[in-house]
């Protein structure tokens, strides 16, 4: 889970070619190194084929060297509230890779999800 840094100190997740200043990247910040907060959440009662459901999908903000980083994902349990806090944690299968319309070999399925930080 890296975030993109830019001249101007600003750091972004996803990253871009362009930051806010219309700079170009100039460092990666490891994000699984730090825990955030969770700003807002909902909770998914009609998810996409192969997504489990419910599905709880959360806000977060980390804080990396004071400045704000915001993600969206989905959490590990439905029991989070605003301001919990939470860490990313790595999972091979955020969706089930045979159901949908694409081609399993044609996309990656692993990615990260918030669970709480105890």
């Amino acid at each position: 889970m890296k975030g993109t840094r830019y001249a101007d100190g600003s750091i972004s997740y996803p990253g871009h070619p362009v930051g806010p200043d219309g700079s170009a990247p100039v460092d990666e910040v490891d994000l699984t190194e730090y825990t955030a907060t969770v700003v807002t959440w909902t909770t998914s009662m009609s998810a996409p084929p192969g997504v489990r459901e419910p599905n709880t999908l959360a806000i977060v903000e980390f804080d990396v060297d004071g400045e704000p980083v915001r993600a969206l994902g989905q959490a590990t349990t439905d029991e989070i509230e605003i301001g919990d806090e939470v860490r990313p944690v790595h999972v091979d299968e955020l969706r089930e890779p045979g159901a949908g319309i694409r081609e399993p070999d044609s996309q990656e399925w692993d990615g990260y999800r918030f669970e709480p930080a105890e």
